[in-house]
């Protein structure tokens, strides 16, 4: 299925590739999704189809669809069989006002003519409460109320409010605009002011863009993936989500459903990593607000691998019953019981995100003798349980191992904290933190390298494959040219390589054998081939991974390696941190095309 994102940082939504809107929550991401039927498997042709907000033009025989450049602001145009077009302008909108952004719970649709004589139909048709409960609209001169369990919203619109209450189908002769939002009274005239919001989104968009240091060679695709997950930030409070979607299955009739729209510190991490090195600071430092919230709120500084989009800690898992799935794959879950497991590299992700901000003189806020020692809570913690088991980055429901990641991730955050110590001038807390990451990987070193395989193993005192080991060389703790690393990199190569494609792992877990690659996995890969001199293969893989992505420009979690069908949440920001970080690292340098 073909969808195409829409936001402005606080609501989201996703457009199919008929103009529907099937996905969107209230009043935030992580909230009751209005507009469910992307999990609700319905057919739209059948007259209670529900979970849904669709302009069809009759007798429509062809759809095409953009982004209006560099924004995610989606322009679509249908044709019918005579000729006459329309074009359906989808956002959220979102604007500089009076100090501040104006980023509404809001979704607005213009429809401008084209060509000849079109006719559409509209239906609006929202559920509640997980597709439990149909909504009892109330009708204004050019309003409907709709009381949803989540808010109360209202359609404002100077189409025919008669043709839409009983979706009758009627011409368009002029512009319609349509803006679905909080249930009060829309201020100023409503065309010009839709008009307006659409321009200023634009520009709002346009103007951050323009802010971005992309590299030469692929821009289009960097831009396109940066957009997307500052889409995927709750501005409000900073927090970066792991995707927008939640139980999309990693593949058909897997189980493998998972709420993805929380904060995970080590996505989060990645997704910052990635904008980072593109120059999208503001990104970075919302999240760094959301961050120390968590770290002062922590426990002893125990860090949970996720949290809400406002910080809250419990994330209780439950499954929508009213909702068959995607495909009718279900179970629907809202939650994530992940939250409560045991995640020991967390620690690092905290200390690797926050590092950067005791060095940029660029951010508003650097940080400072009184954020380092509120780091050495977590740092403290990392030392403590590098070499325990934990459920790993995979987060396994029913085993634990003390798996290398974590120990890798643990060991980093010793690390870094002994180079911010160093940069404050706190001599003796450099040397302190210097000497437990040594220790830590000699210990490491020890515990998962193998002599039989001559590789490192995924778990302490094993002989386990895990593309997550491609990570030593991201987080600097070994290098390309080391003697390990490079038949550490055979070794997976050999296990879990599928074609252009690689898999986390390809032994039986929770669910059986994984059947799908994990698309974050084959960019790790690229970027290890590149470090170790195989320039001309990664930059093949990496254009095979770029052929896969949506008509959106975007991609999923996951990856049928045999049919190369996507599967998984979307859009999902690791897939998204590999197109901007191997593009970054693979593109020759401005200089060279200019």
């Amino acid at each position: 299925m073909e969808l195409w994102p829409i936001g402005n940082c606080q609501a989201s939504a996703l457009i199919d590739s008929e103009a529907r809107l099937i996905w969107g929550c209230l009043p935030r991401i992580d909230g009751d999704p209005a507009f469910c039927a992307l999990l609700n498997n319905d057919d739209f042709a059948d007259e209670e189809a529900q979970g849904f907000w669709s302009i069809d033009l009759e007798n429509c025989v062809s759809v095409e669809q953009a982004y209006v450049r560099n924004t995610p602001v989606l322009r679509t145009r249908k044709t019918d069989s005579n000729g006459s077009a329309i074009d359906i302008f989808d956002f959220c909108p979102r604007r500089a006002q009076r100090g501040r952004i104006y980023r509404p719970t809001a979704f607005a649709r213009i429809v401008r003519p084209v060509s000849g004589s079109p006719r559409i139909k509209v239906k609006l048709r929202p559920l509640s409460s997980w597709g439990k409960e149909r909504p009892k609209l109330s009708f204004g001169s050019n309003h409907i109320r709709y009381p949803l369990a989540a808010m109360n919203m209202r359609l404002s619109t100077d189409a025919p409010i008669g043709h839409i209450s009983v979706e009758n189908s009627f011409r368009v002769e002029r512009n319609l605009h349509f803006f679905f939002g909080p249930d009060e009274s829309f201020v100023g005239p409503l065309g010009e002011t839709v008009s307006k919001m659409m321009t200023d989104t634009i520009y709002s968009w346009q103007r951050w863009v323009r802010t971005l240091a992309i590299p030469a060679e692929w821009q289009q695709e960097v831009i396109r993936s940066a957009i997307t997950l500052k889409l995927c930030q709750h501005e409000d409070s900073g927090a970066i989500v792991a995707a927008m979607t939640t139980s999309i299955p990693e593949h058909a009739d897997s189980g493998r459903n998972w709420d993805y729209r929380y904060c995970w510190i080590r996505d989060a991490y990645y997704t910052v990593e990635a904008l980072n090195r593109i120059g999208a600071l503001d990104v970075l430092e919302s999240y760094l607000e959301y961050l120390r919230n968590i770290v002062d709120n922590a426990t002893d500084g125990h860090i949970q691998p996720l949290y809400g989009v406002l910080g809250h800690a419990e994330l209780n898992e439950t499954e929508a019953e009213h909702l068959p799935g995607y495909r009718g794959m279900g179970p629907v879950r809202v939650g994530n019981q992940a939250y409560d497991q045991t995640q020991h590299d967390a620690y690092g992700q905290i200390v690797l995100s926050s590092a950067q901000a005791f060095w940029d003189h660029r951010l508003l806020r650097m940080s400072g003798e009184e954020d380092f020692e509120a780091l050495e809570l977590v740092g403290e913690l990392a030392w403590e349980v590098y070499d325990k088991p934990d459920a790993g980055l995979w987060e396994l429901r029913t085993r634990e191992h003390v798996h290398t990641y974590s120990a890798v991730m643990c060991w980093a955050a010793c690390d870094r904290l002994a180079n911010v110590a160093n940069m404050l001038g706190l001599e003796e807390r450099a040397q302190h933190w210097a000497r437990r990451a040594a220790t830590m990987k000699d210990m490491i070193l020890k515990q998962a390298w193998n002599e039989n395989s001559e590789a490192l193993s995924a778990t302490f005192e094993g002989d386990d494959r895990d593309a997550s080991l491609l990570q030593l060389l991201d987080l600097r703790f070994l290098d390309a040219n080391d003697p390990k690393f490079r038949s550490t990199l055979t070794t997976l190569e050999e296990a879990l390589r599928r074609g252009n494609h690689m898999l986390r792992y390809a032994a039986e877990d929770d669910f059986g054998m994984p059947q799908t690659a994990f698309n974050v996995c084959t960019f790790w890969l690229i970027e290890a081939l590149h470090l170790s001199g195989r320039e001309t293969e990664a930059r093949h893989l990496f254009e095979e991974m770029l052929a896969r992505r949506t008509a959106a420009g975007l991609l999923s979690e996951d990856i049928d390696p045999a049919t190369g069908e996507l599967w998984g949440n979307y859009p999902q920001t690791y897939s998204l941190v590999g197109i901007i970080n191997c593009a970054v690292l693979l593109s020759r340098p401005w200089s060279e095309l200019r």
